[in-house]
């Protein structure tokens, strides 16, 4: 019976930290449902509290011991303990992140991670770059939120599958120095105490207050101690940031002090009274004993109040991204401040029911007893007990590139906390761009870049992983730099347009028309690869020109000039004697340009002779008469005209060039005389013949100077030989 009965109750033993006092409290759980059966609050006889951490050791041992002492007198002996490492130690900062994206394939999740990983490291003030100086300023980050992603500088709601010149990302991170958890620990041990369990102050309370199923609202809740107010944000279902201003309900009590001349603990006294009376009498430090009525004392400490609640709003502002959240939630003795909630509601510009004190009472299956008086300033030791017990917060060893790492795990720890740990710089561990070329085309600069670097290579027990998978307890990881880029692999191939390279058909032939590219003055292929500071000149062919030069078609090139004859020194054109030139059968000139797919041909001018040329520039070549001779009919030419080519006689029927350059010069005409006929007919002397001839022109005997006309019949007579 006992076995069980020590199952069904158990006692938990907390304790609440802060600046000014130590809070101790006995929280029993019996079936499901907390007792708080104890409770005990000792101040620090000096001040060994600063901004949540401990300075003075020994002296918050002593406190510790005390109240350990006290409650086991009555709950018997402590040998374990919950505490909080006080949100007031946390540390919040915002970041901003960019990445040059430009040429870069579409942004994936494990890139975007990289990216606010290394806004994380940014935010991380006195983060670790190395081993060497890790030691003890290292700050364990708690958790961060994404406030804006960003593409080009516009705002976006994601930037996976995105492309653009530059993308950014901006985080609120928190983080926690580990010599807060170290300090808090050798307390404990000096005062003879084990650590049973840990959790954030602000997790403590949020975790009693406000429920997993209200997390989706954004909500403030704003512990205000007596040196400083912590706030923590909630919002899509997680606490989104952590904040605190060193502003609290010690500035008010001051401000009592100042105004009716008390000494510092009738002040916190008066303070107090306020709450529960009309009026207060206090006796100041001359011994004067007044009476005040309690509404004129917070008319005279409203500008502390005023004070107060605008730095706790500008710091809930700058946490929950400059808008007020949905409503906001005080606890600790410092929320009692008369006028607070209505102030802080003014300067937020909320509804005044939307900012609300929340005691003891507003915790969920959690009864005190009697002599436990309820107030707010009991939401957080009772809300340790509770979330060091349900939501402990364990250490994990790990270690990265065989360096161990010790994780504070308030969340889910991921590879890229670990590294963050590690204080290895995501950046860093990205391959490096690979160096451009800058070369010239046809005389314009241009830069050709190198290849992306690629991301470091992150391994989990030996197997790859992504940044955002969780570890376990003594997990190896490694962290290998991604590949260096590699210099631009371009050839010149890659710089000319496709469109330049044109399949032609030439007299039947087929032929790749491609451009002429030269390297430095070399003529190179366009496979060829492109190295730095290359010259480069790609030369077009696309022009019937460049195409017939190009493939050995020069003599249709110089067959299709103009054919040119200088006659007695002048320069003189004949149209009909030149080469053409067609594209599918259309006539083209040298100038034209190529398309694909085009078929050239070319159709030969003449070559004319003499009497061509004369006729066409109206010379009268000859005269002629026909006669006959022996019966048979005969032309007799005679010329008349002289044409000469470098000094040598051409006849008619000679061929002339292009380019050639010939002499005319114009006989005068004269009568055909008989001896003409010897130029036109060969005369053979008969065998038998003594040699004498008679000459006859229609019959009748004649000389050979004797003019001939135009149907002449002429004879030669051989008298036969005698016998």
């Amino acid at each position: 019976m006992g076995e069980y009965e020590l199952k069904k109750t158990q006692k938990i033993f907390a304790l609440d930290i802060g600046t000014r006092s130590v809070v101790g409290l006995i929280l029993e759980e019996i079936d499901g449902i907390f007792q708080v059966s104890d409770i005990l609050m000792e101040e620090h006889k000096k001040r060994a509290m600063l901004d949540g951490q401990i300075h003075d050791v020994p002296a918050v041992a002593e406190v510790i011991s005390s109240i350990k002492g006290k409650l086991e007198t009555k709950h018997g002996p402590l040998y374990k303990v919950c505490v909080a490492a006080a949100g007031r130690a946390l540390k919040t900062e915002t970041s901003l992140s960019t990445l040059n994206i430009k040429g870069k394939p579409l942004l994936q999740k494990n890139d975007i991670l990289h990216l606010e990983l290394s806004a994380v490291q940014q935010a991380q003030a006195l983060a670790a770059e190395n081993e060497q100086n890790a030691k003890g300023y290292h700050y364990y980050c708690v958790g961060y939120s994404v406030l804006f992603y960003r593409l080009d500088g516009e705002e976006i709601g994601s930037l996976v599958d995105q492309q653009g010149d530059e993308a950014s990302v901006e985080i609120i991170a928190t983080f926690l120095p580990r010599v807060v958890v170290e300090s808090l620990i050798a307390a404990l041990t000096r005062a003879g105490l084990e650590m049973e369990a840990l959790t954030l102050e602000p997790i403590a309370a949020i975790n009693v207050l406000i429920p997993e199923s209200m997390r989706r609202l954004n909500v403030a809740l704003v512990d205000i101690g007596a040196g400083t107010s912590d706030i923590a944000i909630t919002n899509m279902g997680t606490v989104i940031a952590y904040g605190m201003v060193p502003t609290a309900g010690d500035e008010i009590t001051e401000a009592i002090s100042n105004e009716l001349l008390l000494d510092f603990p009738l002040a916190e006294k008066a303070k107090r009274e306020l709450q529960s009376s009309g009026e207060i009498t206090v006796t100041d430090i001359l011994g004067f004993e007044t009476i005040f009525p309690s509404l004129e004392v917070v008319e005279k400490i409203a500008p502390a109040v005023n004070r107060l609640a605008g730095e706790i709003s500008k710091e809930i502002l700058r946490l929950n991204n400059g808008k007020p959240p949905q409503a906001v939630m005080l606890v600790g003795g410092g929320s009692l401040t008369p006028g607070l909630p209505v102030q802080l509601a003014s300067s937020l510009q909320l509804p005044p029911n939307r900012v609300a004190v929340r005691g003891v009472d507003a915790i969920q299956n959690v009864t005190l007893s009697e002599e436990v008086t309820k107030g707010p300033e009991l939401v957080t030791p009772i809300g340790i007990a509770i979330a060091a017990k349900q939501a402990p917060v364990q250490y994990v060893t790990a270690y990265v590139n065989d360096q161990p790492v010790r994780l504070f795990e308030v969340k889910d720890l991921t590879i890229g906390d670990c590294i963050l740990a590690a204080g290895l710089k995501v950046s860093k561990w990205h391959g490096t761009p690979g160096n451009g070329f800058f070369v010239s085309v046809n005389g314009q600069d241009i830069t050709l870049p190198g290849g992306h670097g690629q991301p470091p290579l992150i391994e989990k027990n030996g197997q790859p992983c992504e940044l955002d998978e969780t570890i376990q307890n003594h997990d190896r990881i490694t962290v290998q730099k991604g590949k260096n880029g590699s210099s631009p692999q371009v050839t010149i191939g890659d710089l000319v347009d496709t469109s330049s390279s044109k399949q032609i058909e030439i007299d039947g032939n087929r032929y790749q028309l491609t451009p002429l590219v030269y390297r430095n003055n070399q003529p190179v292929p366009l496979e060829e690869v492109i190295h730095d500071r290359d010259e480069i000149r790609i030369v077009l062919v696309d022009t019937l020109l460049d195409v017939l030069t190009q493939f050995g078609y020069t003599e249709w090139l110089e067959a299709a000039k103009p054919y040119r004859i200088s006659i007695n020194g002048v320069d003189t054109f004949f149209p009909a004697y030149c080469g053409r030139l067609f594209i599918h059968d259309v006539e083209a000139k040298p100038s034209a340009k190529i398309k694909n797919g085009d078929v050239i041909s070319f159709k030969p001018g003449g070559t004319p002779t003499v009497k061509d040329i004369l006729m066409k520039k109206k010379f009268t070549p000859d005269s002629a008469i026909r006669i006959t001779f022996n019966g048979e009919e005969v032309y007799l030419k005679k010329e008349s005209s002289r044409i000469t080519r470098n000094g040598v006689k051409l006849g008619m029927d000679d061929r002339l060039v292009t380019g050639d350059s010939i002499h005319i010069e114009e006989q005068p005409m004269s009568s055909f005389i008989f001896q003409d006929l010897f130029n036109s007919v060969e005369i053979n002397m008969p065998a038998h013949s003594n040699g004498s001839f008679v000459l006859l022109k229609n019959g009748e005997e004649t000389t050979f100077f004797e003019e001939i006309q135009e149907g002449d019949e002429l004879e030669i007579v051989w008298p036969q030989a005698s016998r």
